[in-house]
């Protein structure tokens, strides 16, 4: 199965987020860009392709303990940028030193639990929105409209495990579904 860690945001801000988005859809190129749906928007913390089913038990004691050691922290939807011709995304502010902690942490979870990573990067808080078809369309211009966006703070409680399902019969048209599969409580409460 194919799986990563993530951050889900709340539905107040995804619902802030989508109305963003709404207007971005409306700019001249916009039809050139696979977007994302709002049912899936996340920030990945850590990816980790596929997974052995018998890995995951393990995996999931391991993300236990690295949300039961990370305290809740505030976070908001905050501009955005792009990775290159490709890929349009939001950003975040707030806990990002905390997220990142996080992040670390899910990465460390997936390694000790076995589960070959790839090459470590830095990590930068992102939501992807939008993915070009082509290096022929120009994201400037929505990265334009959506840098001056600033969201309703929300607190990050939880670090989800979630599955990503792919559209088969080789549909290009649909993106991937995703089902969280396990949850924990950040801190110690949690």
């Amino acid at each position: 199965m194919r799986l990563f860690a993530a951050v889900l945001p709340s539905r107040v801000a995804v619902d802030e987020l989508a109305g963003v988005v709404g207007g971005l859809r409306t700019l001249p190129g916009a039809d050139d860009l696979r977007w994302t749906g709002r049912e899936g928007w996340h920030f990945t913390l850590a990816f980790m392709g596929e997974v052995d089913e018998r890995l995951v038990p393990e995996l999931c004691t391991r993300l236990a303990r690295a949300a039961h050691r990370t305290e809740p922290f505030p976070l908001r939807f905050h501009g955005g940028g792009r990775f290159g011709r490709r890929v349009l995304w939001a950003g975040a502010a707030g806990g990002l030193d905390e997220m990142r902690l996080l992040a670390e942490r899910a990465d460390a979870a997936a390694r000790r639990s076995g589960i070959p990573m790839d090459e470590h990067r830095r990590y930068q808080a992102h939501l992807t929105v939008a993915r070009s078809r082509t290096d022929a369309t120009d994201l400037r211009p929505f990265v334009e409209r959506l840098q001056p966006f600033e969201g309703t703070r929300w607190d990050v409680t939880e670090l989800a495990l979630v599955r990503s399902n792919l559209p088969g019969g080789g549909d290009a048209g649909r993106g991937p579904r995703y089902e969280t599969v396990g949850s924990w409580r950040l801190g110690r409460a949690g």
